[in-house]
């Protein structure tokens, strides 16, 4: 709305709303009005929109004033432009129509505008990094605009976005507030990269709905600002999902209310877990909880003795707490209960590895007290499995009470129970070197939704014990899919369709290797290539050397 409108009086409204459709039908009829805009989204056709002179920027015509059309402009006779060139970002946009023109530069004199309130956060979020100004819901067009709008398709891919560069002006448009998010990403990316954004029309959408990073915070502590600098980072690069795994026999790392006594000494309050929540939630990453149990519990235990799992040799099984003991189970739920307040997201982590009980070579002899418990649960068939398994099944009960999607790691599902691991349970598949290993397939074929963390490619362990070594980028980029879960093999394209996605996992078994800095600079080129084969599997396009020389102009 031009400045002379808005000194109307109130009683003039009407006037305003009429002034304000005259000069919307003035623009769909030159073929680039915003609607347009974000229903067609194909740069094929319509004239360069008119320019206002530069007294006039931006106005709109008022009552009983007559606001000739500028003539669009055009090339001079000498100078024409070549078809534009698809944009280079991280993770690389899936489609581009390219088309003739200047493309767009960002100017501190242009606007960032939303036509939904639900896109304010984006539109001030994108005009401070491009050093625009954020002005607001608004119907008038502009030279220099850029325009988030929600649209494009009921029922859509909400992490899918629309974005046009047409006419010295951005459009970015999405079934979703997320694929809209991902759009600004692209544009901060084009205007870090190259200064500008190519004219033409980009069509993006993820191919997975699962890109994460987690981080084993329980053993080695991480600073609230380290984590929010990851938070910006994966935001920028299209993850939406931030694993915090807090909880483990080297620590409890998060303030508790219900349980404080087991709460380590260097831990992160609750205030400021909320401020990496809310920091997480305006880039679209859903922080995924992690307390892993019944094994990886010795921060619990050494607060709670009395819960700690004994042999029949009286050896304690390191981090196992005793799952026959009731009190323990109870601790637990509370610590669900407790941090389903604290994390609103959607998702959650019930670990469920490496139970020691079952790492034994015979766990019924070794542990008589857990068969017996599993004998009075499930009849004298019932084994310490079944127990584990119903310990999982439990556990989910409490979280699906917070409406909570449930994933475990695959070493904790058991193969040839009687008691079969919940339906909803969706497998964190990391691993094929358990006892009793099974493949992927076995999952995929029973009908699990699985999630990769495949330990060959996704696992950056401190001090690279166990034969694991820092996983490179270049690895990831060429070799690995998300069909890739165990080992270097992929399973069966029928597949696909199960496997959510993918997380890249950063281990604290030896937390005093490397320094938080050293694990960010670590971590910076496989998280870049993790998400390009996330994003869209297929054979990249650059070969690694550009990606790498890419990635290094972007920052």
């Amino acid at each position: 709305m031009s400045q002379h409108s808005r000194k109307h009086s109130s009683h003039k409204r009407t006037n305003r709303r009429l002034v304000v459709a005259a000069a919307f039908a003035g623009t769909i009829a030159l073929g680039v009005g915003v609607g347009v805009w974000a229903a067609t989204g194909d740069g094929s056709s319509g004239d360069t929109p008119a320019q206002a002179r530069p007294s006039e920027a931006g106005s709109v015509a008022s009552p009983g004033r007559s606001t000739p059309r500028q003539p669009s402009p055009t090339p001079s006779p000498s100078r024409t432009y070549p078809l534009s060139t698809a944009p280079r970002t991280i993770p690389a946009v899936r489609s581009h129509t390219p088309a003739r023109g200047p493309g767009w530069r960002p100017a501190h004199t242009s606007r960032v505008v939303v036509s939904d309130p639900e896109l304010a956060d984006e539109g001030k979020l994108i005009a401070g990094e491009l050093g625009m100004t954020y002005a607001g819901q608004r119907g008038d067009v502009r030279a220099g605009d850029v325009r988030l709008a929600l649209g494009g398709g009921e029922g859509g891919n909400p992490e899918s976005y629309t974005m046009t560069v047409r006419g010295g002006r951005v459009v970015i448009s999405g079934p979703g507030e997320a694929g809209v998010f991902y759009g600004t990403r692209t544009l901060k990316q084009e205007v870090r990269g190259a200064g500008a954004a190519p004219e033409g029309v980009v069509r993006d959408a993820p191919a997975k709905p699962v890109r994460g990073l987690m981080l084993d915070i329980a053993r080695k502590p991480y600073s609230a600002g380290w984590i929010e600098d990851r938070i910006r980072e994966l935001g920028d690069l299209k993850y939406n999902e931030l694993g915090l795994h807090f909880s483990d026999d080297q620590g409890f790392r998060i303030e508790s209310s219900s349980h404080p006594e087991i709460v380590s000494t260097d831990h992160l309050t609750k205030a400021q877990v909320k401020q990496i929540v809310q920091l997480a939630q305006s880039r679209h990453i859903t922080v995924v909880p992690e307390i892993d149990s019944p094994g990886h519990l010795g921060a619990v235990i050494a607060a709670h003795p009395d819960l700690k799992l004994v042999s029949a040799r009286g050896t304690v099984a390191r981090g196992a707490v005793d799952i026959s003991k009731d009190q323990a189970a109870q601790i637990v739920d509370d610590l669900l209960d407790e941090y389903a307040g604290l994390f609103p997201g959607g998702k959650w982590n019930l670990g469920g590895d490496e139970y020691q009980a079952l790492m034994a070579r015979n766990p019924e002899a070794s542990y008589p007290q857990l068969a017996a418990a599993a004998h009075d649960a499930y009849g004298a068939s019932g084994t310490i499995a079944d127990l584990a398994t119903g310990w999982l099944n439990d556990r989910a009960g409490t979280v699906r009470a917070h409406d909570r999607a449930i994933r475990a790691w695959n070493d904790g599902f058991y193969a040839g129970t009687s008691v079969k691991p919940a339906g909803d349970l969706q497998v964190a598949y990391w691993t094929g070197k358990e006892i009793g290993a099974r493949q992927p397939v076995d999952y995929l074929a029973a009908g699990r939704k699985m999630i990769n963390y495949n330990d060959a490619y996704l696992y950056y362990v401190l001090g690279q014990p166990n034969q694991f070594f820092y996983p490179t980028g270049q690895r990831i980029y060429e070799q690995w899919t998300p069909r890739v879960l165990r080992g270097s093999q992929p399973v069966p394209a029928r597949y696909d369709g199960q496997i959510l996605g993918g997380t890249f996992a950063v281990w604290g078994d030896f937390p005093n290797a490397q320094t938080q800095a050293q694990v960010a600079a670590g971590i910076r080129m496989p998280l870049r290539a993790t998400v390009q084969k996330l994003w869209d599997p297929g054979a990249p396009a650059l070969s690694w050397t550009q990606f790498k020389s890419l990635a290094a102009q972007l920052g």
